[in-house]
């Protein structure tokens, strides 16, 4: 006799039953991302373009607990600007004119 199989539940998310992330792992790939990556898209017509996207100079990430705290970018450079006058002079640099 052939066991059911589960059925697992769905809440209100609009994740189809079958999908199944149990055996997952967060940040799998979050290095390797940091590093740069290639993209390659075959197109129909038999031509291929490579495309390598690395992480912008000026990019900086926000780890998840602190991503928590800020819903943008305004938010991010608003407590850091209210840090800023902590800082002692010898770590304060001059900012660039726009």
């Amino acid at each position: 006799m052939k066991k059911a199989d589960k059925v697992i539940q769905v809440k209100d998310n609009n994740m189809r039953a079958e999908y199944d992330f149990r055996g997952g792992v967060r940040g799998k790939h979050y290095k390797a991302m940091q590093a740069g990556y290639t993209v390659t898209v075959h197109k129909e017509d038999g031509t291929t373009v490579v495309k390598d996207v690395m992480k912008k100079e000026s990019s900086v990430i926000l780890e998840p607990d602190v991503r928590a705290y800020f819903s943008d970018s305004e938010s991010v450079n608003r407590a850091l600007r209210c840090l800023i006058p902590l800082l002692s002079k010898k770590y304060k640099v001059k900012a660039p004119k726009a």
